[in-house]
């Protein structure tokens, strides 16, 4: 097993089969150009990355450039999409192994790695598409209750 398959991260800058192939099975197929529109956008404006996990360090620029990265949504998850300079990098994160947190920036944590965005007019533009990634990981995670709540 490489570090690859340990965060779901791979080198998306050329068409990649095996990553997309795995993508597809763990986080469902890309929506449709329909359902897209329906759902007002299913891909996140890029955003600056302001911190990474110490798995991901080798994924960012090592010089004063700036990081980006951007979200795209699946059926059954997200895929964050890091770019170093002309590569992609993209991590793959189901629903059931998300978790977020709103602190200095917005945080994506899972498979014990984490990407945080920078607190700035990027983040705030994706703050709509932000909270539908929240609001589906809740959906998702509805299907798994274990009890009923007494009301």
């Amino acid at each position: 097993i490489t570090i690859f398959d340990v965060y779901m991260i791979y080198n998306t800058t050329h068409r990649n089969k095996e990553a997309l192939t795995i993508f597809n099975d763990l986080l469902g197929k890309g929506f449709s150009f329909i359902e897209s529109i329906k759902m007002r956008g299913t891909g996140s404006k890029r955003m600056i990355i302001d911190e990474v996990g110490t798995g991901f360090k080798k994924y960012m620029n090592t010089v004063a450039d700036i990081n980006y990265g951007n979200i795209e949504l699946r059926r059954k998850g997200i895929i964050v999409h890091i770019n170093k300079g002309l590569q992609t990098f993209s991590w793959a994160i189901p629903f059931y192994q998300l978790h977020t947190y709103k602190t200095i920036g917005f945080s994506i944590h899972a498979h014990g790695n984490f990407v945080r965005f920078k607190n700035n007019k990027l983040l705030k533009e994706n703050r709509k598409f932000i909270d539908k990634i929240i609001d589906l990981k809740i959906e998702h995670d509805k299907q798994y209750e274990f009890y009923t709540p007494i009301n």
